[in-house]
């Protein structure tokens, strides 16, 4: 079976940790049906790989700190990340994933002006990928982010985009992409997380984003992209 890397960079809140577990078994669950094994390494509690060749290919997960945190381990996380584009190994980028290779590359990542991402989100597909098997012209993903990507760095690419968070997706070469949006994220999660934060988010906000939860979304087809891209063939 084909092994995945997942560095772990954060958890999913502990008030909802019970609905469908912490990032290593929900990305398990996205993963398994495609041949994958997921690794998960506690790199936020200082656990990293000896070397890439570990696994592989290598998903980095989402956290609820912001990439521009004061936090020692991010800049290992970065090195990592460039190594894997140096030598061209397969990784893909979730949400804090896909900011923080933003930000290891020389872009920015910001507080969005528009505020919170929340809720099923459509986003246009502007390059098709060879992983993209099958291709689509859009994904819907469940979001939940306050930060976005404000400047793409040299060397990137824009794939995904989307009214609210014009810079979704990225791809560096042609084995290293990254979203915005979360994959790995079922609706009862995304419910008890938003039902919990209508404080934090608005209650208007949170209520638009719950009625969108029972629109269908293409995280099964993403699965797929991430196996084509670490070579999986289930």
């Amino acid at each position: 079976m084909t092994r995945a890397g997942l560095l772990v960079v954060g958890h999913v809140d502990p008030k909802s940790v019970h609905i469908a577990g912490d990032y290593p078994e929900l990305f398990a669950n996205l993963l398994a049906p495609v041949g994958i094994e997921v690794v998960p390494y506690a790199v936020d509690e200082g656990q990293f790989p000896d070397s890439l060749d570990e696994c592989d290919g290598w998903v980095s997960s989402p956290s609820r700190l912001s990439v521009y945190d004061d936090v020692a381990w991010i800049a290992d996380v970065e090195a990592l990340m460039l190594d894997a584009i140096a030598t061209e190994r397969p990784f893909v980028g979730i949400c804090f994933g896909h900011q923080l290779l933003a930000q290891a590359l020389g872009g920015r990542v910001e507080r969005a002006s528009s505020g919170w991402g929340v809720g099923v989100q459509t986003y246009d597909v502007v390059e098709q990928l060879a992983c993209m098997q099958p291709a689509l012209p859009a994904v819907a993903l469940i979001a939940s982010h306050q930060d976005q990507v404000v400047a793409v760095p040299d060397g990137a690419r824009v794939i995904a985009t989307a009214p609210y968070c014009p810079v979704a997706g990225m791809a560096v070469g042609d084995r290293l992409w990254t979203l915005q949006g979360h994959p790995e994220f079922v609706p009862e999660l995304a419910d008890h997380l938003l039902e919990g934060r209508v404080e934090l988010i608005g209650a208007e906000k949170v209520a638009t984003a719950r009625a969108t939860l029972d629109r269908p979304t293409d995280r099964r087809t993403v699965a797929r992209w991430i196996a084509e891209t670490l070579g999986s063939r289930p």
